[in-house]
């Protein structure tokens, strides 16, 4: 028997046998499903509005959380409790949307080498945190944290502050011209270690 005559229209064949094509295609099913699952979020009063009690950072709790970011501390600490019977046990209420508006970006990640920081706020003293900051194992023996000895002798860049606060105004953070105005006076004097220790007390401490 002859063997069929290949169909001339669009195949399976013509889509799997033709690289571009099949990357144009991927492509085009990509931006829709990531339209129809992403673009309903920003009209979504439960993920744009913040929660009652959420303030947007101080200037020093900002540059603390700078800091958190620039060395990384987001690799072994996660900041997004799950609705789980065992996650809140440890670590108390799960996290919500609105908790998180004013980071940009959030800090919610996935990896816990370390505790989960999204409730930390207020659960340790400040001397506890500088101790632990300065060297981890003097306060937990058992402890892989890296130590971070130079946070208590690096001032804080006070004079980018108001840059980066209407960077932030910009994208959504409603801070005032005053706030703005008062960053970096506000810095003056201020460590590294102390800023870090301002967003780690502040953690959580919206939603109980």
């Amino acid at each position: 028997m002859a063997n069929p005559k290949p169909s001339s229209g669009f195949s399976h064949e013509k889509i799997e046998t033709n690289n571009f094509l099949m990357i144009v295609l991927i492509l085009l099913v990509l931006l829709a499903g990531g339209m129809v699952e992403i673009v309903p979020l920003f009209f979504q009063k439960s993920t744009t509005q913040a929660i009652p009690g959420v303030q947007p950072y101080t200037a020093l709790q900002l540059a603390g959380r700078d800091v958190y970011v620039r060395e990384g501390c987001y690799n072994c600490h996660s900041q997004m409790i799950r609705p789980l019977r065992a996650e809140t046990l440890r670590y108390g209420h799960y996290s919500v949307a609105g908790e998180s508006v004013y980071d940009h970006p959030f800090q919610w990640g996935s990896k816990r080498t370390g505790p989960d920081l999204a409730r930390v706020g207020g659960r340790y003293s400040n001397e506890w945190h500088s101790i632990h900051l300065n060297n981890p194992r003097d306060l937990v023996p058992e402890s892989n944290m890296p130590a971070y000895p130079w946070l208590a002798s690096t001032p804080v860049d006070a004079q980018s502050m108001p840059a980066h606060l209407r960077a932030l105004r910009r994208v959504g953070v409603p801070y005032t011209d005053e706030q703005i105005a008062n960053a970096s006076q506000e810095l003056q004097g201020k460590t590294e270690l102390d800023a870090t220790i301002a967003y780690l007390q502040m953690l959580g401490l919206a939603l109980k």
